[in-house]
């Protein structure tokens, strides 16, 4: 095999494992690397101490009805962000649950924020709302940008699904990189509701 057939075999092959990693799936407990003080706990779910947590990064853009969202506008309340796909198993999964709690914390201080990735229009996406009753605003992310924001060594959201807490102080709090229940996702909510 020539030296440039093995590179452009190698670049693949590459590029296939960087896909997979990203792809839609459970999730795990593996962290972003770096110092970045979380704590990973056996249900997948890392958080950081309230005192070393990293600033969200701006999330910000147009949602999949058109309309413009700005995360920021939601500080002093807690935000959970959640990355789905229409395309994706697990988020099917998981959406009846987000649905359920979004609407159950709905005025108590808690704001749903979806960021729909990898759909290559907004109408698979307003179905997939539709069909599992999602009340919340989502932001249109077809390339990803928005993930790509969150900085190495930080609780950012490396696989679809992912789902970020965001404390009232607009720091990330706690991330799971799997599909998640009521219960679960509760386990990340209350918490950070909490705190005062």
């Amino acid at each position: 095999m020539s030296t440039r057939s093995r590179a452009v075999l190698l670049g693949a092959v590459a590029a296939l494992s960087a896909l997979t990693l990203s792809a839609c799936g459970k999730g795990g407990v593996s962290g972003g690397g770096g110092d970045t003080h979380f704590v990973t706990g056996h249900n997948g779910i890392d958080t950081a101490p309230r005192g070393e947590r990293a600033a969200a990064p701006d999330l910000s853009g147009r949602t999949i009805d058109g309309k413009p969202l700005d995360v920021a506008d939601y500080k002093g309340q807690v935000v959970v962000v959640n990355v789905w796909g229409s395309w994706c198993g697990p988020c099917r999964e998981e959406a009846k649950y987000f649905a359920k709690v979004s609407e159950a914390y709905s005025g108590k201080g808690v704001q749903f924020v979806g960021i729909n990735t990898r759909d290559t229009s907004t109408t698979p996406a307003v179905a997939f709302e539709k069909e599992h009753g999602i009340g919340y605003p989502s932001l249109y992310d077809p390339t990803g940008k928005l993930m790509l924001r969150f900085g190495k060594g930080t609780l950012n959201p490396q696989l679809v699904p992912s789902t970020l807490v965001i404390d009232k102080d607009g720091k990330v709090a706690a991330r799971a990189l799997e599909p998640l229940d009521d219960g679960a996702l509760l386990k990340m909510v209350k918490p950070v509701l909490a705190e005062k």
